[in-house]
């Protein structure tokens, strides 16, 4: 039987497949980040609740909210095939709808992003065209496995983490901000890497070239293990020479966690890549914050 014969038919998409388009569960990561740079640039809150509360609205389920409807129209024959149950292949978003949707969230990203001042529209203007690039052909970073997560982990957290720092400071923030957000960017290449598991079966019959496709899962598991430690790593000896070793220490300590959980990933890499998401991504970001506050510190 095929799809077009199982769908219903609709003229209008569902509200609640419409929230489950823009994915509020992936909304954490850059607005937890902006936060980071908010803490990270040392300058009282106070005052600025505005700019704060705004920031992680706009990171969050406007910019990331429009990425992943994005995504998941350019991503709609894949997921015909990996979740057939999602908003667009469903038929709960029908037609064009979700090009809409992603068109009009983009033009709100832009229209918030300007309320932040000329850092914080630059940001979004750099946040809108990396969403666009990932997902949209004839571009398509995501069929690369080195490009595409590396540029989904630089727009999570390296770029809302100086946007936060940026708008609060009202000005570029200091290098060992801007040193400190690029690592933890990099370092979520291998986060992006882990989340590539779930889409193994449909990326392989559509060429998307993710490292799980090109190295095999166990492969891609080491690798991704690999890019999430080493930038950790370099944080640590990062905050022990700009005189923070506890703030180093913490750091060190939510990484020695990760090694215990990267056992248990390694051991079955496409059955416990969603576990690790949920335990090992969690102590990732908790050493984000501890930086973010050692920031406030350095020069």
């Amino acid at each position: 039987m095929s799809v077009s014969t199982t769908l219903p038919t609709r003229k209008l998409p569902e509200p609640a497949a419409m929230l489950r388009l823009i994915k509020p569960i992936t909304w954490f990561p850059p607005m937890w980040a902006y936060l980071c740079g908010v803490i990270s640039a040392g300058v009282a809150v106070s005052g600025n609740w505005g700019l704060v509360i705004l920031g992680v609205i706009l990171a969050g389920p406007v910019v990331c909210g429009m990425s992943q409807a994005a995504n998941d129209w350019c991503d709609r024959h894949v997921d015909a095939i990996n979740e057939p149950d999602r908003p667009i292949p469903s038929g709960r978003i029908p037609g064009r709808w979700g090009l809409w949707i992603a068109l009009a969230m983009s033009a709100l990203s832009l229209l918030v992003g300007y309320q932040l001042g000329p850092w914080g529209f630059g940001a979004t203007i750099i946040g809108v065209a990396a969403a666009w690039a990932y997902s949209a052909e004839p571009v398509r970073l995501k069929r690369s496995g080195w490009w595409g997560p590396g540029l989904v982990g630089l727009s999570y957290e390296s770029l809302p983490w100086f946007t936060g720092a940026a708008v609060l400071s009202a000005g570029a923030p200091g290098w060992p901000i801007v040193i400190t957000a690029l690592i933890y960017g990099i370092g979520a290449h291998g986060i992006m890497t882990l989340n590539d598991f779930k889409a193994l079966e449909g990326d392989t019959k559509t060429g998307v070239n993710s490292l799980p496709v090109t190295l095999g899962p166990e492969k891609a598991a080491k690798a991704a293990c690999c890019i999430m430690v080493l930038p950790q790593v370099a944080i640590v000896a990062l905050l022990l020479s700009w005189g923070k070793p506890l703030h180093a220490l913490g750091v060190a300590a939510v990484l020695i966690a990760q090694l215990f959980a990267m056992r248990v990933l390694l051991r079955d890499p496409k059955g416990k890549a969603p576990w690790y998401n949920g335990t090992g991504v969690t102590l990732y970001v908790s050493g984000m914050m501890i930086a973010a506050f050692a920031l406030r510190g350095v020069a």
